[in-house]
């Protein structure tokens, strides 16, 4: 099986494909505009399909990889959802106590891509920890398309205290030496520009493709922040402005990259939007920035 590369769709398709996964259109209104790119035998549901990750890609690092140790532990919400549950991993042996950072999914909760970046979190060298937004209902129901229902149903002020929750369990869990970052990936990428402003004793965040969080309160933030952009991602790309000018205002340091040619999504290595020179590049940068900052 293989992944077929971005450039094989246009880029219309890909951008329609966009706005069908973040709620802007369902799925009936995506079937019709996919109709007109739906040439050669394909159908509109094939499309769709292609376009939808294969979890199958999902393991740069097995589930059983000797060098590092992982579980699931649950963990009290008392201002969110009263109990959750996240993926813990860290490095295998006596290496003592180590830098936390907490990983946070994008809008389907905790997929299989996602519990990979927590694996490759503790490779580094860090103790990781993803939690599920979706636990209260059950978990991430082993598809994107579900699980995305499932979340757009969730009181987003809710889940933000379970992130806030699961961010503090993580500075407090033992293997953890308290130095605490971020890293998330589309909602996940708001959230962790949400908790820069929300925890004053986070050190360093890293969203991918996010949105900015709420302005005013941006003068709170505390940790240094390194941003991540896809070119191609005009949705997301056009709160960066306005978000930029009041860190600045702010004085908060700051790093913002952006990848000349990808779309959103271009770190998740299960679509065809995935493009391997940014998510790599991108993922050393971060791997560096976490630490230089967190020690």
């Amino acid at each position: 099986m293989q992944r077929p590369p971005a450039s094989q769709f246009s880029q219309e398709l890909l951008d329609l494909y966009d706005y069908y996964v973040h709620g802007q259109i369902d799925r009936r209104v995506f079937m019709e505009r996919a109709a007109k790119f739906a040439v050669g035998g394909l159908t509109a549901a094939a499309l769709l399909e292609m376009l939808s990750p294969k979890y199958v890609f999902a393991a740069q690092v097995p589930t059983d990889d000797l060098r590092i140790s992982t579980e699931y532990l649950k963990y009290p919400s008392p201002d969110g959802s009263g109990e959750m549950r996240g993926l813990f991993a860290k490095p295998s042996g006596g290496l003592g106590r180590l830098p936390g950072v907490l990983v946070v999914h994008e809008n389907r909760g905790l997929n299989p891509y996602i519990e990979d970046v927590v694996r490759r979190l503790a490779v580094a060298g860090f103790v990781a920890f993803g939690p599920d937004a979706l636990y209260p209902v059950g978990g991430y129901p082993g598809n994107d398309d579900e699980g995305r229902a499932l979340q757009a149903k969730l009181d987003r002020n809710k889940i933000t205290e379970d992130f806030v929750a699961g961010a503090k369990f993580l500075q407090a869990h033992p293997a953890c030496n308290g130095s605490l970052g971020v890293v998330g990936f589309c909602f996940g990428g708001w959230m962790s520009n949400t908790l820069a402003c929300r925890l004053p004793e986070l050190k360093a965040a890293v969203p991918y493709y996010g949105g900015a969080p709420t302005l005013t309160e941006v003068p709170k933030i505390k940790a240094a922040i390194m941003l991540h952009f896809a070119e191609l991602d005009t949705r997301v790309n056009a709160s960066w402005p306005d978000y930029e000018a009041a860190l600045k205002a702010a004085g908060v340091s700051y790093e913002a990259h952006t990848y000349p040619g990808v779309n959103h999504g271009f770190h998740n290595d299960t679509t065809p939007r995935y493009d391997k020179t940014a998510a790599e590049l991108s993922w050393e940068r971060t791997l560096a920035f976490f630490k230089a900052k967190l020690g």
